[in-house]
């Protein structure tokens, strides 16, 4: 499959059943996959009112806090207890758990990573410096702040081989699955910010 470009700004929305917010969703794989049946999905949630959120039994999920005062998490059974008002940490939480989010301040939006604990894992960071993302057969880049060049090395490929290069601005990204490949990610911006995201088979032992 090859890689996907996207813009944060061009996804389209999706309102809450609950009425409490709207996500855009950026990936959901398998392609076609329902609800209840992918094995990985990435998106980004704006709430604008306090209430629940959906029950997702068998997947691990990761939010950060993108834009806004943040949500108070809180779980049913009093298990999780967790304020995500410090923008840019990864938040990682299980979605069989029952959780109610409260607004701390007015309407917050989130980037959200959902694995189906069966099938994948995830490995999500925030990286403000050049970094070589280590190869994974699936996974996703969204650079938050400033400009970042994103240098593919697809590791079984021949010498000579082009190499394709996307530039990523602010809110913007891509995301790939099924093609092992590492990424030369660099910026020349001291404010830079950037998602990423890399997404293993839970079977497969030798990427890294």
């Amino acid at each position: 499959m090859p890689v996907v470009l996207f813009d944060r700004t061009q996804l389209p929305f999706a309102p809450w059943k609950n009425g409490g917010g709207r996500t855009s969703e950026i990936a959901r794989l398998p392609r076609g996959a329902s609800m209840d049946a992918f094995d990985w999905r990435a998106s980004i949630a704006e709430i604008s009112a306090d209430g629940p959120f959906s029950a997702f039994v068998g997947v691990d999920r990761v939010l950060i806090l993108l834009d806004g005062d943040g949500v108070r998490l809180r779980s049913s059974d009093g298990r999780v207890a967790h304020s995500l008002d410090e923008p840019l940490v990864p938040f990682m939480f299980s979605g069989d758990d029952a959780i109610t989010a409260s607004l701390i301040g007015g309407a917050s939006s989130d980037f959200n990573v959902m694995t189906r604990r069966n099938a994948v894992r995830a490995d999500v960071a925030v990286l403000r410096r050049d970094e070589m993302l280590g190869e994974c057969s699936a996974g996703l880049v969204l650079a938050l702040r400033g400009t970042w060049l994103a240098n593919a090395t697809f590791p079984r490929a021949q010498t000579g081989t082009v190499q394709p290069v996307h530039s990523l601005t602010a809110n913007t990204g891509m995301w790939w699955d099924g093609e092992p490949l590492k990424w030369n990610l660099t910026t020349r911006d001291a404010e830079a910010a950037l998602i990423a995201v890399r997404v293993w088979r839970t079977a497969d032992q030798g990427e890294s």
